[in-house]
């Protein structure tokens, strides 16, 4: 198996942007939509063969309209959504400190070891997007392209900033994944073993 480019977008701001939204399906504001077009257009090298989108509407709705204009072939990928957190989905951190600030604490330091109640665990969203990640990079092995654009979501830009960088996994919450922001990483893969880096 060669190399691979995956370019991944950050969704923009959308309707509940101050809460942990995880599966929550909340559309993008005006200004989200904003925030992602003005990334796409200052991208110089746009070689992209397919574009891949996480199946909330967030991510979804921009790709659709992107893959459109384009004219490139569009892919949704269920396994590429947030982070589900349980009991504090669509909650403000703020609400969540004053109700179980000990519980959030332990999250935010120790995400490996807590998570929400009724929550994915992250091993549980490590183990789906590295699965929905294999998936993509065999869809483009057998139809043989090189390049991808994946609007996605935070926590998956995190959570593939901190593998690519050797990073202990309760270091996932520090890590920078900006609204409407573009992040490029480069994947390969060897004896099975899925190696990628930050571009």
């Amino acid at each position: 198996m060669g190399k691979f480019r995956i370019d991944l977008l950050r969704h923009g701001e959308s309707q509940y942007s101050h809460t942990l939204r995880g599966h929550l399906d909340d559309e993008l504001t005006a200004k989200g939509w904003q925030q992602m077009q003005s990334t796409i257009e200052q991208v110089t090298d746009q070689s992209w063969d397919i574009i891949v989108s996480s199946s909330l509407k967030r991510c979804a709705c921009f790709a659709e309209e992107l893959s459109k204009t384009a004219e490139l072939p569009l892919l949704i990928n269920h396994d590429l959504k947030e982070m589900y957190f349980g009991e504090w989905e669509g909650i403000s951190t703020q609400q969540i400190y004053e109700t179980s600030p000990e519980l959030l604490a332990n999250f935010w330091q120790k995400p490996s070891q807590y998570c929400p109640p009724r929550a994915e665990t992250l091993n549980q969203f490590q183990k789906r997007i590295l699965k929905g990640l294999q998936d993509l990079l065999t869809h483009m092995q057998k139809h043989n392209l090189q390049h991808a654009l994946v609007v996605t979501h935070g926590g998956v830009i995190k959570l593939l900033a901190c593998l690519a960088e050797q990073q202990p996994l309760d270091d996932l919450l520090k890590m920078s994944a900006e609204l409407g922001k573009l992040y490029s990483f480069e994947f390969s893969e060897a004896d099975g073993q899925l190696t990628f880096m930050l571009r």
